[in-house]
Order: structure tokens, then sequence, then C-alpha cells
């Protein structure tokens, strides 16, 4: 696996926080020229479609994230414009390197790429434990679905980690030995993340005739 290329999309104009705020999922209050976190847009159906990092520029925010998502991302963005006083504005951004992208995926926080957009809820990828969506902060595409499930009190369905007999890819069926169960999310060598059945988790999971051997992550995933 090689270095991530990234895309920033910078939303500048009067009206940048205000627009933002009401799209993504997470509160962006707290974000400044210094402060920088990572922030979750979801389609209206609750599946996020990325999982940047935005920081404030002066003039508004920039985005940062893989750049095979750049040119959709920004395109739909500017679909709910709207009236708002926002330009976007699409530029290279240094890349991922591989080191970072396996402290990233040891640390429990997924990288969406193209091939992840749009499939999972936030809390099939434990954003909500890792407070990168927000109940509180107001209506924004999805809320009503991350809500319902929060107020339901448990998920079915979480990102963990595994460690792998064999080297596996990004898309691979987890099976229980019975049907396939779960998906590879991120994956670098022996090492990845797949959302799989909470229940399941403790199973003898494998992914054809390779032996997946969970791995405990640095926050808990119980709730």
């Amino acid at each position: 696996m090689s270095e991530i290329p990234c895309t920033t999309i910078s939303v500048n104009g009067s009206d940048a926080f205000a627009f933002l705020q009401a799209q993504l999922a997470t509160d962006i209050r707290e974000v400044t020229q210094q402060t920088s976190r990572l922030c979750a847009w979801c389609n209206p159906k609750g599946r996020v479609i990325c999982l940047p990092t935005i920081i404030a520029n002066g003039g508004g925010f920039d985005l940062t994230l893989p750049a095979d998502l750049a040119e959709i991302v920004g395109q739909r963005l500017a679909l709910y414009r709207f009236r708002s006083k926002v330009e976007f504005m699409a530029q290279p951004a240094a890349g991922r390197s591989m080191q970072a992208q396996l402290a990233r995926l040891r640390g429990g926080i997924v990288e969406i790429s193209l091939a992840q957009s749009e499939k999972f809820t936030p809390h099939m990828l434990n954003l909500d434990l890792l407070n990168i969506v927000s109940l509180d902060k107001g209506c924004y595409p999805g809320q009503e679905i991350v809500a319902r499930t929060h107020y339901r009190g448990v998920s079915k369905r979480r990102c963990l980690r595994f460690e792998s007999s064999a080297p596996v890819a990004v898309g691979d069926k987890v099976s229980d030995g019975e049907r396939d169960i779960g998906e590879v999310v991120n994956a670098i060598g022996t090492d990845l993340l797949a959302v799989v059945p909470v229940e399941a988790a403790n199973h003898a999971l494998t992914i054809g005739e390779i032996r997946l051997s969970q791995v405990e992550l640095p926050y808990s995933t119980s709730s």
C-alpha cells in the first residue's frame, strides 16, 4: 500500500461556517486555524460520504480528504449551496504516508476513500465513539438516522480491528464459516479494520482461508 493522494477543498465566504455546520455531522464550532479535527459528511440516508480533516483558513474552512473523492464531494457540496455566500476551490494537498495510515488504522479511525463512500453509517464506523458526530447541534443530512441509532442504545454492527494470517484487501468479505457477515474497510498488510456484527466479534472469523484474530482498540465499542 502506498501513500494516499489527498486534495483540499476550501469553502470560503461569509456563509462558510453556517453552510458547513448545516451539512456536516460534526459540530465545527471549536475548529480554528490552530485546531483541526476529523469531520463527517453523510448523505440523507445516513451513510458516510467522506471523513475529511477540517481546519479554519481565515476566510472559511479547508477540508482535506482522499483525492479520489474530491471531485464528487466538491460537486455535491455545490448542489447544496443554494443562496449561501460560499465559494469552493480544490487543490492538491500533502498525501497520507503509509506510517500515518497505519497509525490511523491501529487507532481505530477509518479512512474513507471512494471504495467505502456511502456504504456505512457513522455508528458502523464508530464515529459516535470518537465524538465525530453530534446529536445536539441541529439538523444535517442523515441526522434523523444518526439520532435514531443512538437513542436505540446499541449499534448491531461496529468497525473492529483484526490481524490476519495473510494479507487481505479492502472490500474482502468476512465470514463466520457459514455465511458472509462483514466487510474489510481498511487494510494494510495483515492489519485491518472490518465492519462486523458485534455479537460475532469473538467467533472464529475468516476471509476465505485466511484466519482473523481480533485486536483491542484504544476505545470501547461496547456502547
